[in-house]
């Protein structure tokens, strides 16, 4: 028998298992550095990004939404922050020091927050102790830790108290609340890609939302095992870009006004909607706008998303015939003295033998008048036959495309209407010349007005003065004056200007425009009344009331400074509530922008330079003119003056002259306007403050006594 080496045996078992566990240390050293190389996946994520994650936090920060301010630096929208206090009671919050991060002394913390809060430590105590008893990690205090002002989040800082935190929230805040609502907009939270952002979805918070808005930043650090920020740790951050400022073109106190009357005329009217557009006839600039139904945009109380300025596209009724007749007299072929036979005219159809007869609104018309005449009477006749014999229907269309009409502005709010100039036959030719059968929009009349304004030159409407980098405070963008091209002549303006003075100027026998007359004002328009087309009946509506009436105008008419539009729909009768809403609002802005109308034996003065000049030779001079005059201090020479060198003023206009030497002494500021009351105080170099829009009613330091404290200046629309 053969005997068996079992040292060889053993000797090969070995080697087997030496070289197996090598080869398995080498299979699972190349696995590692596979698995490193490779940035290999786990789950959803990768070992880097899983190691990471572990190790380091990242926390977006969110940038301050721009504010939005009126023309004179008063805030509209701005951004205001609200807390939610919450304590921490897991004995876990412990960071790597063994610092205590919650509370620990519940007697102490309650009684210090009650303190602050103004409640019952108990019921402080009470949630607390409740909280500590049920394990939870963290409470909140309902209604009476919410809402926290940053005032009272930076006193319960200023205790220290172990384990106290707050939840910030942001919220856009309008302070006038129903206040230009329209063209401001409103903004919601909205959660973008897991991170809750305020988004403007109406007006200029809409259309500017990227520029309010701002870039996103974020921060990037190590954190322990417990998830705390490790001390000195590295840190990465990119900073958030706050959203930009934007300065409107509205001035509060005229979109005061402009309100005032807007709500005034809805009440006692009871219409469907009421609007009111006024706008800088020199450059374009819209200064107030106003419109019901309107809403609070901290509310969103609305019950229509339409804007009115750029979304109601209307029948504009004789409003239109202002532009009608323009082209008619650029043509060179109008003889406002030639005359025609008023009442009705007769189409046959260019489709078949038919007939249709259109009407002047006093359908017995005024028998044989002129054509200047028929214009001061709102003549629908007037028109159509000037549309027949004067010009065709291609050149009043042509000349509607020329004056902006059936196509957008631009003006900078979202979903403007084109409008509608379609007309075929000489019959809708005939119409469209008096405003039936066409749309048109209210911001399509602001801009086609600026060219009867401004000498035939017409101009782009627009409501930003400027967008400011709210970080290093350099100007972006700088709204100015555009200028379109001109559409008229200087004749033709200077005839529409006399035609549309005719309409105000006369009585109830020759002009439709006698309400809105006023002693001592040059308001010129035209008014206009547009029959409603009920789309579903496939007929105009025939109520006493079923019309849009409207006003376009402006003043002075010599040389226009202010341009209104105005329109009310379905209001409960036939009484004219627009008139004394442009007369209200004309009264407060003549006053308001010191606009002396240029009539009668009212004189201008440009203001030179007053500079080192003896005050009492000036101060006589100003007031042999008629002019008020201001003096600030006790010298007898000129340092300052209001207003500048080269600006035109008139008689009753206020001049304030800084003396050499200043006093401290408070003059009577009672009835100054908003705009001089603050060129005052500013010469003045004092601290102050103004309350209000309007006039001054109310000083914090009288007349005559030392100024020894910031001075509040309180205004309102009339007293």
């Amino acid at each position: 028998m053969k005997k068996v080496n079992k040292s060889n045996d053993r000797f090969r078992v070995s080697n087997i298992v030496i070289f197996v566990t090598f080869f398995l240390f080498i299979v699972l050293i190349g696995r590692l550095c596979y698995i490193c190389l490779a940035d290999y996946k786990v789950g959803d994520s990768t070992i880097s990004l899983f190691i990471k994650n572990r190790n380091t936090e990242e926390e977006v920060i969110v940038p301050n939404r721009g504010t939005i301010y009126d023309s004179n630096g008063e805030v509209l929208a701005t951004d205001v922050s609200s807390y939610t206090l919450l304590a921490y009671l897991s004995e876990k919050r412990v960071d790597a020091k063994g610092n205590k991060n919650y509370v620990e002394d519940i007697d102490d913390t309650s009684a210090k927050l009650a303190e602050v809060l103004k409640v019952e430590a108990g019921s402080i105590k009470d949630i607390l102790q409740n909280g500590k008893e049920n394990n939870k990690y963290q409470v909140e205090f309902g209604s009476i830790g919410k809402g926290i002002t940053e005032i009272t989040k930076e006193e319960i800082d200023n205790l220290h108290l172990q384990g106290i935190d707050f939840i910030k929230d942001i919220k856009r805040y309008y302070p006038n609340g129903d206040f230009g609502s329209y063209i401001l907009g409103y903004t919601v939270n909205k959660d973008i890609d897991g991170i809750n952002r305020i988004t403007g979805e109406l007006g200029i918070e809409e259309y500017y939302n990227d520029e309010l808005s701002g870039k996103l930043g974020f921060v990037t650090y190590e954190k322990d095992k417990y998830g705390y920020k490790i001390a000195n740790g590295r840190e990465y951050v990119e900073p958030a870009k706050n959203g930009s400022d934007v300065y409107l073109t509205i001035d509060s106190n005229i979109e005061m006004f402009t309100e005032n009357a807007v709500k005034k005329a809805q009440e006692e009217s009871e219409a469907e909607w009421v609007l009111l557009v006024v706008a800088d006839a020199k450059t374009g600039k819209l200064l107030g706008y106003s419109s019901t139904p309107s809403f609070d945009p901290n509310l969103r109380n609305m019950t229509s998303y339409i804007d009115p300025l750029v979304g109601y596209s209307y029948e504009p009724g004789s409003t239109m015939k202002i532009f009608s007749y323009m082209c008619a007299i650029d043509s060179g072929k109008y003889n406002g003295d030639d005359t025609y036979e008023s009442g009705s005219k007769t189409y046959t159809s260019e489709i078949d033998d038919s007939t249709v007869t259109i009407n002047d609104w006093n359908k017995k018309g005024w028998g044989r008048i002129s054509y200047d005449k028929g214009f001061a009477l709102s003549s629908n006749i007037a028109v159509a036959n000037l549309v027949e014999t004067t010009i065709n229907k291609n050149e009043l269309r042509a000349c509607y495309e020329k004056y902006g009409f059936g196509k957008s502005t631009g003006f900078t709010l979202a979903r403007e209407e084109d409008g509608n100039i379609d007309f075929k036959y000489q019959v809708e030719a005939a119409t469209a010349g008096y405003g039936q059968g066409i749309n048109t929009t209210p911001i399509q009349h602001i801009e086609a007005l600026t060219a009867i304004a401004n000498n035939g030159e017409m101009l782009k409407p627009y409501v930003i003065e400027k967008i400011v980098d709210a970080d290093t405070k350099e100007n972006i963008y700088t709204g100015e004056k555009e200028e379109l091209g001109n559409v008229a002549s200087l004749d033709t303006i200077n005839k529409m200007k006399e035609l549309m003075r005719s309409v105000i100027n006369g009585d109830n026998t020759n002009s439709t425009g006698y309400a809105y007359y006023m002693d001592g004002y040059d308001l010129i328009g035209k008014t206009g009344t547009a029959q409603i087309y009920d789309y579903k009946k496939g007929k105009y509506m025939t109520g006493d009331s079923d019309y849009i009436y409207s006003f376009s105008g402006m003043f002075p008419g010599e040389n226009p400074e202010i341009i209104v539009y105005a329109a009310i729909r379905r209001p409960k009768d036939t009484t004219n509530y627009i008139a004394p809403m442009i007369k209200e609002v004309e009264q407060n802005i003549t006053k308001y922008l010191n606009i002396t109308e240029r009539i009668k034996d009212k004189e201008e003065v440009v203001i030179e330079s007053f500079y080192n000049k003896n005050i009492n030779d000036i101060k006589n001079n100003l007031e042999s003119n008629n002019i008020r005059v201001l003096v600030l201090g006790n010298g007898d020479k000129i340092i300052e003056q209001y207003p500048s060198r080269g600006t035109t003023i008139y008689e009753d206009d206020l001049v304030v002259l800084k003396s050499n030497e200043s006093s401290n002494i408070m003059p009577n500021l009672i009835g100054l306007s908003y705009k001089e009351v603050n060129n005052i105080l500013k010469l003045m170099d004092i601290e102050y403050s103004i309350e209000g829009n309007g006039y001054v009613y109310e000083q914090s330091i009288g007349e005559g006594n030392i100024i020894d404290a910031p001075v509040v200046i309180k205004l309102k629309s009339r007293w």
